[in-house]
């Protein structure tokens, strides 16, 4: 599998190295499985003679050429964590010769993978127009602003669609590497993330920070700050836009608009975001933390858990000791 890993100016250096480093061992370990011979060839290519990565390091680049068509191309993120940052370097001429790249290799049948703020590059391309995708969780309401016909979910890790496939955060680029192995061979993928400690995350959602969300928009986090005090109590639409004093379908539509979801939804993500935190320091058993975050009984808050995180309340409590 030819591998192109398009570095730009300033992109991130854990993302760029992960990359690198899982499918160099997929390489290695490929010798200790039967029949297995080295599966990728990666070059890492830049639309610019010289690339610096974010920490300032020269990063060795390969031209692309004109008739260049790899099995795969991958897109690390860009070090840029803020909208303050990011939005000046999407209009940097690198990058939109990147995306132009990008569109050509499209074209020519090409599958991208992208993770974190490389995904902002893909979807300003236009090339996650009505497909789903996903992206780092704490610029969402960002990408969602930005890019309104793409089905974004950042609850997601990774996101495959017929353009490639789409990761979460920072450590998505690690995710996305093994998903990469795997699709070679699942045998190798399973011995490379053994080596590495390292498994693929289906989701992103237990380290999503709600309140870093709300910040982007004066009455969600006018909103939050309202729901917070009432997670005891339930729920009630027209209670909450009344103390917000505004009307219940402006909520609704602030909430779809950020969020990507409805304002009960968001309430049930501070229940188990409360929820968590009770479990790893409170002492309580699950009857009294589900009293304090609302719910009657604590396997009715069981269940929300392994819905919302893919975890139980055995697991949770492994995970945060």
């Amino acid at each position: 599998m030819r591998v192109s890993v398009l570095a730009l100016e300033g992109h991130f250096d854990t993302g760029l190295a992960v990359t690198l480093d899982v499918l160099r061992a997929a390489n290695n370990l490929s010798a200790l499985l039967p029949g297995l011979a080295a599966p990728f060839d990666v070059t890492v290519v830049g639309v610019r003679k010289r690339v610096r990565s974010g920490q300032g390091l020269t990063v060795p680049v390969q031209e692309i050429s004109s008739r260049s068509r790899p099995d795969w191309v991958l897109m690390p993120a860009l070090a840029a964590t803020t909208p303050d940052r990011l939005l000046p370097a999407l209009e940097r001429r690198d990058v939109a010769d990147a995306m132009d790249q990008l569109r050509t290799w499209h074209a020519k049948g090409v599958p991208i993978g992208a993770s974190c703020i490389g995904t902002f590059v893909v979807a300003e391309a236009g090339l996650l127009d009505g497909r789903e995708a996903t992206t780092t969780w704490s610029l969402s309401p960002l990408f969602r602003q930005r890019y309104p016909e793409v089905a974004l979910d950042e609850s997601r890790m990774l996101v495959p669609t017929d353009v490639g496939v789409t990761a979460g955060a920072a450590m998505g680029h690690l995710d996305l590497a093994l998903w990469l192995v795997r699709k070679a061979s699942p045998e190798l993928a399973a011995l490379v993330s053994r080596y590495l400690l390292a498994d693929i995350r289906s989701l992103q959602a237990p380290y999503i920070i709600p309140n870093h969300l709300a910040q982007s928009d004066p009455l969600i986090l006018s909103f939050e700050r309202w729901a917070r005090g009432r997670l005891k109590d339930g729920f009630s639409l027209q209670d909450a836009a009344g103390a917000l004093a505004t009307t219940a379908r402006t909520l609704q539509r602030r909430c779809q608009a950020v969020l990507g979801k409805s304002p009960l939804d968001y309430f049930q993500d501070l229940r188990v975001e409360r929820a968590q935190s009770l479990l790893h320091g409170s002492g309580l058993d699950l009857e009294a933390i589900a009293a304090e975050v609302g719910y009657a009984d604590g396997a009715t808050l069981g269940t929300l858990l392994r819905q919302r995180l893919g975890r139980g309340v055995r697991e949770l409590r492994n995970d945060l000791r």
